[in-house]
């Protein structure tokens, strides 16, 4: 299969969006950066693409300019955190800025969004148990962070 990169488009703020995210997460950095030449629609020199990884996964930040494209939650980035310390932690870093959403979603300050979901979360949501399914569902849904004690202890009844 071939390799996948996710481009994000921004107006001018790749570089500034691709230094943020290296940031947040581990194992991460900027690897190539390239810059408008003569005959772009960007002013020359002015940054075209960030290339970045985030714990080894490739993007791109692609500076395209103010065509009046915004991201929308119908394409969103999950961060699967083993621990609520994750949680906490990816939810406040990456939601510094931004705004909550319901169910563990966010958007973060250049309008991405993301879903930060605790590892146990699909587990307890998908309980051979239908009731208690059920209570972890209800529970998710009063949430905006997810906090995964809660869910738990709303499943156990």
């Amino acid at each position: 299969m071939p390799a996948i990169t996710p481009c994000l488009w921004f107006d001018d703020q790749g570089q500034e969006a691709a230094e943020f995210y290296v940031t947040v997460f581990e194992n991460s950095r900027i690897t190539d950066i390239t810059y408008y030449g003569d005959g772009g629609p960007g002013p020359v020199g002015a940054v075209l693409t960030v290339a970045f990884e985030l714990d080894g996964q490739p993007f791109l930040a692609l500076n395209g300019g103010p065509e009046h494209y915004d991201f929308t939650e119908a394409v969103s980035f999950q961060v699967h955190c083993p621990t609520q310390a994750d949680v906490d932690r990816y939810w406040d870093e990456l939601g510094d800025g931004g705004q909550p959403g319901p169910c563990g979603w966010l958007k973060d300050r250049f309008g991405l969004s993301w879903q930060i979901v605790p590892d146990e979360l699909p587990t307890l949501l998908a309980d051979p148990d239908p009731a208690r399914a059920a209570r972890a569902v209800r529970a998710m849904l009063s949430m905006n962070k997810i906090d995964i004690d809660a869910v738990r202890q709303a499943a156990d009844g």
